[in-house]
């Protein structure tokens, strides 16, 4: 552990560019995480987008399975939040290789990813409750579409200035404090530890923008695209934490506008089409 937390400390020193902390990783072994990064960012982008082409976007959860809503959404988190919480990831991963090598390098690291898709998974369990709800609601009284987008834009602006998103986005920004107290984490499952650690303040810092997609859409890939950059924006620039605020008065401004712009709820409408008859 002590071992750990020095190798912590020592990127500290370095000179990287990323993350509201700073001096993450040196710029050579940034340029090639960020390239492994790619590697599955952009797989799992075109997987999403490719799927979104053949449902369209639609109310509720399009009629998917329990499964492969998870897959989709699993997917969706991959393609969405990877390259926001990548400075926090690559350096605890490179904690785990000056420790570990061959098998136990991989079993960790793998222990680590598990655990913040993990919680994300479990956060799509109460997408998929709310789409369910949200689908069928609008299939038995189609006008209730535009209150229930009103209502998600609200609790969406509501919560991005709020307290728990302010708390939870200063943790994501300020990596290396939360990464010398991961080191301090022991045995047994560390890894999986940090990973579900870290992923309950990813999802804490970005439930908000997931509950737009409730009108927006759950496979409406602008939205999607959107949101990724404000995520991306939030939790790596200098301004991120006004850009919260400036996305949580637009989300009110939305609450109002919603019940009377159903160019607003597309994913409440029903027959919406498919981006393949667009």
């Amino acid at each position: 552990m002590r071992h750990l937390r020095t190798s912590v400390l020592a990127s500290a020193r370095s000179p990287a560019p990323t993350g509201a902390g700073g001096g993450l990783l040196p710029a050579r072994e940034l340029a090639v995480a960020w390239s492994l990064i790619l590697l599955v960012v952009v797989p799992a982008w075109v997987l999403t987008v490719g799927q979104a082409r053949d449902m369209g976007v639609e109310p509720g959860t399009m009629g998917m399975a329990l499964p492969l809503f998870l897959l989709l959404w699993v997917t969706m988190m991959a393609a969405m939040m990877l390259p926001s919480m990548a400075p926090v990831a690559l350096t605890w991963v490179r904690g785990i290789g000056r420790r570990s090598s061959g098998w136990g390098r991989a079993v960790r690291t793998l222990e680590f990813v598990g655990g913040y898709l993990l919680v994300w998974t479990a956060f799509g369990l109460l997408a998929y409750a709310a789409l369910a709800f949200t689908g069928d609601l609008v299939d038995d009284h189609p006008v209730a579409g535009r209150w229930i987008g009103a209502v998600a834009f609200l609790l969406a602006g509501l919560y991005q200035l709020g307290p728990l998103k302010n708390v939870c986005l200063r943790h994501c920004r300020d990596p290396m404090s939360q990464l010398v107290r991961y080191a301090g984490f022991r045995q047994p499952a560390r890894d999986l530890r940090v990973g579900i650690h870290h992923g309950g303040y990813c999802v804490g810092c970005c439930a908000g923008l997931m509950v737009v997609l409730v009108p927006l859409g759950v496979m409406n890939v602008a939205a999607m695209a959107g949101l990724a950059v404000v995520i991306f924006v939030e939790k790596l620039s200098s301004r991120g934490p006004l850009l919260a605020r400036v996305v949580g008065v637009a989300f009110l401004v939305l609450a109002v506008l919603a019940p009377f712009q159903d160019w607003l709820l597309p994913g409440l409408r029903e027959s919406a089409p498919s981006m393949d008859g667009m």
